[in-house]
């Protein structure tokens, strides 16, 4: 085989494509559909509810056309990171749509579906041998954490879809997964060169993101060669250039010349952008280093209460000008009423602002110490063992700064303006991550157990 043509569907499951543009690719005849479902770009909450960053009908509809034109071509389908978070409750979420789709269209074909979700007395057993190692920055770790945890997951690489295509899978909903494994497992499968098969996947992770200028989530089309690979849109409204593809190599990627894999590291130093058309990049030159040791990243999300936020307007020039000793005294009174209120029970919740049109994005870190803005926004935040502390403390603090003087004041002046009536938005439960470390198995398969289905 000369090339492998590989088709992204988009960036993210959920986010779009134009339907124009997969029919476009399915024309040039790709030998596979691949697509990222999940990320932790937004947060522990999906891993920790087993909820999808993106709504139902938004997934059933991208996968819909996907899974349409594979059937129709005859092609496999590579979903990763179902739902978000790759856990058992997206995982399922995730064929349960598939499933539908399959009923409503009349659609026949060997499903595999692959669990990330992590059994607890196994990891607490691989913590045990050693076998568990921090990345950076990473939380302690030991058996407590491991047990509170809401749900874990391991990051699969390339090796679990290879398995289930070999066992004749057609469509593969996987969870937690390299972004880039979902891309690379077919090309690997046929024996081309890892440096450009990793390099391609990386850039093909992201769908149209490889473009000058993406106007919108959408299609990418490579064809991987044996000493080269072409990264060519098949939106014709849009172009990749040598300096877009090798951008992207930054995205999400904290060095711009390596990226881990559990089964070793892609080096992209030597790696050549020409223009092939005023459309295609030609890529050369990446070469990929083989791991000492097949490790795997493992995410944790443990809830660790409730929220409520208020969100309040501050335009008094007065006020803005002593913004910071304001809003200290504001935190001291909300913490005494909290105390009344709920007594020892207090040293459970947490009382936090972000003042928006000051330090809101960067807080301490800002390095524009002296911008004055003729406006604020200040969001207060509590959260609590309970939801009705955290509303209750919200509210308190609604009221407390709605209120607070200063000293320019004379007689009872409001400080806040509030967008919403009630003030407070109850946020429901929030979750923070417990896990950013590695794991050794004892091979790339034992962590992530496969059910075939036929469909």
């Amino acid at each position: 085989m000369d090339e492998v043509r590989a088709l992204a569907l988009t960036g993210a499951l959920g986010s779009g494509y134009l339907t124009s543009t997969l029919e476009t690719a399915l024309a040039w005849d790709p030998d596979f559909i691949g697509v990222d479902a999940g990320s932790t770009d937004s947060g522990p909450a999906s891993l920790g509810t087993g909820e999808c960053s993106f709504s139902r009908a938004a997934v059933k509809r991208d996968i819909k056309f996907a899974l349409l034109g594979a059937r129709q071509k005859r092609i496999p389908l590579l979903v990763g990171s179902a739902g978000t978070a790759g856990g058992d409750l997206n995982l399922a979420w995730m064929v349960g749509i598939v499933e539908e789709i399959a009923r409503e269209e009349d659609l026949h074909f060997k499903l595999a579906v692959i669990h990330s979700e992590q059994d607890k007395q196994y990891l607490k057993r691989r913590f045990a041998e050693g076998r568990i190692t921090p990345l950076r920055p990473a939380p302690t770790l030991d058996e407590s954490v491991i047990e509170r945890s809401d749900h874990i997951v391991g990051m699969m690489g390339a090796e679990p879809y290879i398995r289930a295509l070999e066992d004749g899978a057609e469509v593969v909903i996987a969870g937690r997964s390299s972004d880039t494994s979902i891309f690379a497992a077919i090309p690997m499968q046929r024996g081309f060169d890892p440096g450009l098969v990793w390099h391609a996947a990386k850039i093909l992770e992201c769908g149209a993101a490889s473009v000058v200028y993406r106007k919108h989530p959408d299609c990418m089309f490579a064809r991987i060669r044996k000493d080269h690979f072409l990264m060519e849109p098949p939106n014709e409204e849009q172009a990749c250039s040598p300096l877009s593809v090798a951008a992207h190599a930054l995205y999400e990627n904290s060095s711009p010349f390596d990226l881990y894999e559990p089964s070793g590291r892609l080096d992209i130093r030597d790696a050549v952008y020409t223009a092939e058309s005023d459309r295609t990049v030609k890529v050369a030159g990446a070469r990929f280093v083989p791991a000492e040791r097949y490790t795997i990243k493992l995410e944790g999300a443990e809830r660790v209460g409730f929220q409520s936020i208020v969100l309040g307007g501050i335009r008094d020039p007065e006020l803005i000008g002593q913004i910071d000793s304001w809003l200290e005294l504001l935190r001291e009174k909300v913490t005494e009423r909290t105390t009344a209120a709920y007594g020892p029970a207090a040293a459970d919740c947490l009382f936090t602002m972000r003042v928006y049109g000051k330090n809101g994005v960067l807080g301490k870190a800002e390095p524009l110490k002296d911008t004055v803005s003729h406006e604020l926004m200040l969001i207060m935040e509590a959260t609590a063992p309970t939801q009705e502390m955290a509303t209750s403390i919200a509210s308190s603090a609604r009221h407390i700064g709605l209120h607070l003087p200063i000293p320019q004041w004379k007689g009872l002046i409001s400080a806040l303006a509030f967008p919403y009536t009630p003030a407070h938005l109850e946020r429901g439960p929030v979750y923070r991550f417990t896990l950013n470390h590695i794991l050794e198995p004892d091979d790339p398969f034992e962590m992530f157990p496969m059910e075939l289905r036929r469909i």
